[in-house]
């Protein structure tokens, strides 16, 4: 045997273990003959995610509202999210984007556990024009400085305006620029302005196709320079 690993070849997946008994590593190669296997590897390990639940409104006025998981906060100057929609079909928008597309306008709304439930009913597939607020019984707040509302429902909303909308591939992802927060009452400390991690206790998104996490059990790590 030459060299420090032992290959073994199966389904067209690499495996090979150090012969000193190191962990076994399986590696792909998500650019090339791996790649059908992007969504479930990258859903599944990047864990857990923050829960966007956006909704939008049509041309008729109709509010839509679907969750993505596919999302984050990326940065505070100017306060930027970003989140990815995808496409129905190769080059057809879902209902999202092409809402935000016509009116330049969204609103992101956090999910924690009481809302898991609704969240994920809204999380099917509807035809264009149906409101899965309305059809989950959800209830909805105007917002303040864009046409879209938000879902009362929610512990915390960010009203957001586009920035820009990006094709890479079969992927879309759109930028959006912060406008305005909305919290319950008891989320934030009113004089600190920190969570109250008490009160708001976010889920996130784990393993595909149906992982969850709550936030109830965390621990505090200060930074090494506090």
């Amino acid at each position: 045997m030459e060299g420090p690993f032992c290959f073994i070849v199966q389904k067209g997946i690499s495996c090979h273990r150090n012969v000193l008994n190191r962990p076994l590593i399986m590696e792909f190669d998500l650019t090339g003959e791996h790649a059908k296997y992007s969504y479930k590897l990258l859903a599944g390990l990047v864990t857990p995610r923050p829960i966007a639940w956006i909704t939008t409104m049509n041309e008729d006025g109709v509010v839509n509202a679907a969750p993505f998981s596919f999302f984050n906060v990326l940065g505070t100057r100017p306060p930027v999210v970003a989140f990815a929609p995808g496409d129905k079909e190769p080059g057809i928008p879902k209902d999202t984007a092409r809402n935000i597309r016509r009116s330049g306008e969204f609103v992101v709304n956090l999910v924690d556990e009481a809302c898991a439930t609704a969240m994920n009913e809204t999380s099917a597939e509807f035809a264009f024009g149906v409101s899965e607020v309305e059809f989950c019984g959800l209830s909805t707040e105007p917002g303040t400085s864009v046409g879209v509302p938000r879902i009362a429902e929610a512990p915390a909303a960010l009203e957001c305006r586009e920035w820009s909308t990006m094709e890479i591939g079969r992927n879309r992802i759109v930028i959006g620029v912060v406008q305005r927060i909305h919290t319950k009452e008891g989320v934030l400390d009113p004089d600190t302005l920190l969570v109250d991690s008490s009160r708001f206790q976010p889920i996130g998104r784990m393993e595909v196709p149906a992982g969850y996490c709550r936030t109830s059990d965390h621990f505090l790590m200060p930074r090494p320079d506090e």
